[in-house]
């Protein structure tokens, strides 16, 4: 009887939404604490969460519904972004130009490169469909590689892989390359590395922040609506 009374409480959702919020303190702590790039706060979290629930023997699909509430932050965080873009919306249109050239080639070259390496490592159509929408926000990226014909489950996966590699990456890099001015920062995180890297970015700066905002939205956006019609007239030319 005990045991059961204690399986009750250990599959509550206040236990999941306890742990959640646990790991996720805990990995910004040791983000901060250690101020290593790759201790990235989501990947930490989410090895935190994985070997609590297999330590407390939790039913995953009972974990999944217990933090739903937690799912309901995102859309204000979400909105929250519009603050940076808000403040520094003289400065987005000085750089109006500059921004959609770099969308667009940036956003091509992207999308192209990761096909190209795919295809040459030997990569089946629905995985390069998938990889398509690796450097696009999850919520974008999910319903967008399952209407074309990819898997979804792994586009979560890949855009997570790619947000907090983009992340611990970048920062030496654009240092390397002596990129120092926020805006072009900014692009760069939102570009690549998404929401993890506008997270970063924000923490660099409000113009940073702001531009990779705009960054992850407008790529985010552009390839929910190319990607779709380039895909549909490459299926007859390439036999897919």
């Amino acid at each position: 009887m005990m045991t059961d009374q204690l399986l009750q409480v250990i599959n509550s959702p206040a236990i999941a939404i306890a742990l959640t919020l646990a790991a996720f303190l805990c990995a910004i702590w040791l983000y901060r604490r250690s101020g290593w790039l790759v201790l990235q706060p989501v990947l930490v979290t989410m090895l935190i969460i994985i070997g609590g629930i297999s330590l407390l023997g939790l039913d995953y699909q009972a974990y999944r519904e217990s933090v739903v509430p937690i799912s309901w932050l995102l859309g204000p965080a979400t909105v929250a972004l519009a603050v940076p873009l808000y403040r520094n919306l003289r400065r987005i249109r000085q750089a109006l130009w500059p921004v959609m050239l770099t969308l667009l080639v940036g956003g091509f070259a992207i999308v192209a490169l990761t096909l190209l390496f795919a295809h040459w490592l030997g990569a089946d159509l629905p995985v390069l469909l998938t990889l398509a929408t690796k450097s696009v926000t999850m919520p974008i990226a999910m319903p967008l590689a399952e209407q074309l014909g990819g898997i979804a489950a792994l586009a979560a996966v890949l855009v997570m892989l790619t947000g907090v590699a983009g992340t611990a990456m970048l920062p030496p890099l654009l240092n390397l390359c002596g990129v120092r001015h926020p805006a072009a920062r900014g692009m760069a995180y939102g570009m690549n590395a998404h929401a993890v890297g506008t997270a970063r970015a924000l923490e660099e700066g409000d113009e940073c922040g702001a531009f990779a905002a705009l960054a992850m939205g407008a790529l985010g956006a552009m390839t929910a609506i190319v990607l779709p019609l380039a895909v549909l007239l490459l299926r007859a030319p390439l036999g897919w």
